[in-house]
C-alpha cells in the first residue's frame, strides 16, 4: 500500500513539478518558479534571462532533483561559467534542498561532484562538470560531451558566458530518438553572444524563454528582489545604464564593447583652461605607474580636482637601483606639487621597493593592487574601476595636459560587460595593438584609486604629510 501511494506520487511529480516542491521540498514557488516547472516537463529547452537574485538557482535545483526523483536511471550534466561558481551555488543548493526531504534523502547519496541513486549508482545519478581556463574548444566540449541515456538533462548554470564549445556538446545530446532529452539554462544577460543570448534572440523559435525582472514598477516582477534596492540603483546610475539593465531588469546591455572614451572627448579636455578657484579645493595626488619591462615609462602624473597637469616620466635601465630612484623622485615631486596622497601601481616589481623607501622615509603613499578588488560592485577589478571614475571626469569637465600621445593612451582600450562587471581590455593588448604601454594613462587612472577628497581630508589608515609651500609649475617645460 505504501510502495503504491509512493510510484502513485512519482508519476504524479513527474508531470507536476509544482507539486513536487510544495509536497516534498515544503516550499511554495514565487509566480516566475511557478512557470518554469509547469513547462517543464512539455518543453525540451528551457531558457531563463534573469536579474540578479531571483532564485534561479534555486529553481534549477528544484528542476534537477523532480528529474532525478521521477524518471528511472536519468542522467544529469550540471556546468557553470567557472568550476567556483559551480562548486559554490547550484552544488550547494542541491544539498539543500536534499536536507528538506526525507524521500530524497533515503534515495540519493549527495558527494562532492556527484550525485547518485543508492540502489543503482553506475546509472542513476547527477554529475557536476568543468573545464580547465586554458582549455581549448576540443577540451570545453568534452565538458558535456559522450552522454547517453533515455533520460537525459543538462544543466548549464550562468550560461551568458558559457564557451559555445559546451553548449554545441548539450544540443548534441538531443540527437538520440526515443526517451526524453532537455537543455535547462540560466543566467545574468551580461552577453551579446553566446548560448544565452543566441536562446533568447536568434534561436528563440527553438527555446522556451522567461525573462525574470526586478523592475519596481512591473507587477510580475521577482519578488524576492528588494524594491527599495532596485529603486537605489535606478536613482543611483539611471534606468538605462548597462549595469542597471542587467542586474534590475534582466535586459541584455545596448553594446558588449565600447570605447572607453572618444579622441573628441579627449582632445576637448585638453582644450581647456581651468581657473584654480574650480579646483584648488581638492585633495592633490599623484598617481605612479611603475614600470615593468625594460621598455616601458615609469610615470609620475599630478592631478587636483578638476584639473591634471604635466607628468613625468623616467625610463630605468635594467640592473640600476630603480626603486630608489621612483622613490626619490616622487618625494621630489611630492614637494614640489604638495600632494597629500600618493598612488602606486604595486603589482609587480621596482614599485614594491618605492613604497618601501618612501615608507622609511616618513611618507604613506598607497599601493593599489590592479588586478584586486574594486569598491563599487560593478567593476570587474580596481583597474577597471580607476580608469572607467577616470573616463568620467573627462566626461565631466577634467582638463588634461596637451601631450598627442595620450590621446592614443586614452582612446585605445575598450571595455566589455563580462559577467555582470564591466572589465577593461587588458594592459597586454592595448600594448600589442599600439606598440607601447599606456604608461601615462595608467598613471592618471590611479589618481582616482580612492574617492575624490577635499584638501587634508583624512584617509583611515593614511597620515597627510605637511604642506610646503612653494612656486610650483605643474605646467613647466622641463616634464615629460
Amino acid at each position: 500500500m505504501v510502495n503504491a501511494r509512493a510510484i502513485a506520487n512519482i508519476r504524479r511529480w513527474r508531470e507536476d513539478p509544482c507539486a513536487f516542491v510544495r509536497e516534498e521540498l515544503h516550499v511554495e514557488p514565487d509566480p516566475w518558479q511557478a512557470e518554469v516547472l509547469k513547462i517543464f516537463p512539455h518543453n525540451q529547452r528551457i531558457a531563463m534571462k534573469a536579474c540578479k537574485g531571483p532564485g534561479k538557482t534555486t529553481l534549477l535545483a528544484w528542476c534537477a532533483w523532480n528529474f532525478l526523483a521521477t524518471r528511472p536511471h536519468p542522467k544529469i550534466a550540471a556546468t557553470s561559467i567557472t568550476k567556483d561558481n559551480l562548486e559554490d551555488n547550484l552544488w550547494p543548493e542541491m544539498a539543500k534542498w536534499q536536507n528538506q526531504s526525507q524521500f530524497l534523502k533515503t534515495a540519493f547519496e549527495w558527494q562532492k561532484t556527484r550525485i547518485t541513486s543508492k540502489e543503482h549508482p553506475e546509472t542513476w545519478w547527477m554529475s557536476a562538470r568543468t573545464w580547465a581556463k586554458t582549455a581549448d574548444q576540443t577540451q570545453q566540449s568534452n565538458t558535456l560531451a559522450g552522454l547517453h541515456a533515455d533520460y537525459l538533462l543538462f544543466i548549464l548554470d550562468e550560461a551568458g558566458g558559457i564557451p559555445d564549445a559546451v553548449m554545441a556538446a548539450a544540443e548534441a545530446g538531443l540527437a538520440t530518438l526515443g526517451g526524453e532529452h532537455k537543455i535547462l539554462i540560466a543566467g545574468n544577460p551580461t552577453h551579446l553572444e553566446g548560448p544565452l543570448y543566441r536562446a533568447c534572440t536568434q534561436e528563440r523559435h527553438l527555446w522556451y524563454t522567461v525573462e525574470i525582472t526586478g523592475d519596481p514598477d512591473d507587477p510580475l516582477r521577482a519578488p524576492r528582489i528588494s524594491v527599495k534596492w532596485a529603486r537605489e540603483q535606478i536613482e543611483k546610475y539611471g534606468k538605462d545604464n548597462p549595469w542597471v539593465l542587467v542586474n534590475v531588469f534582466g535586459q541584455f546591455p545596448p553594446s558588449s564593447i565600447n570605447a572607453l572614451l572618444g579622441v573628441e572627448e579627449v582632445t576637448a579636455a585638453m582644450k581647456r583652461h581651468l581657473t584654480e578657484d574650480i579646483y584648488s579645493w581638492a585633495q592633490k595626488r599623484l598617481g605612479i605607474d611603475v614600470a615593468r619591462f625594460g621598455d616601458d615609462r615609469t610615470v609620475i602624473f599630478p592631478r587636483q580636482g578638476l584639473a591634471a597637469f604635466m607628468p613625468i616620466t623616467m625610463r630605468h635601465a635594467r640592473d640600476s637601483a630603480a626603486s630608489v630612484d621612483i622613490a626619490n623622485r616622487t618625494m621630489m615631486e611630492k614637494n614640489k606639487f604638495g600632494s597629500e596622497m600618493e598612488f602606486f601601481d604595486d603589482t609587480v616589481g621596482w614599485a614594491h621597493g618605492a613604497v618601501d623607501v618612501m615608507r622609511a622615509a616618513g611618507h604613506s603613499p598607497v599601493a593599489v593592487q590592479f588586478n584586486g578588488k574594486s569598491v563599487d560592485p560593478r567593476y570587474f577589478n580596481k583597474r577597471a574601476e580607476m580608469w572607467m571614475e577616470m573616463a568620467k571626469w573627462v566626461q565631466s569637465g577634467g582638463a588634461l595636459p596637451n601631450i598627442p600621445e595620450l590621446v592614443r593612451e586614452l582612446t585605445a582600450p575598450t571595455y566589455t560587460y563580462s559577467h555582470g562587471k564591466f572589465q577593461i581590455e587588458d594592459k597586454g593588448q592595448i600594448k600589442m595593438r599600439l606598440g607601447f604601454s599606456p604608461d601615462l594613462g595608467d598613471g592618471l587612472a590611479l589618481t582616482f584609486a580612492t574617492p575624490e577628497r577635499s584638501k587634508m581630508e583624512s584617509i583611515p589608515g593614511v597620515q597627510p604629510t605637511t604642506q610646503l609651500k612653494h612656486d610650483y609649475d605643474p605646467f613647466a617645460s622641463d616634464r615629460i
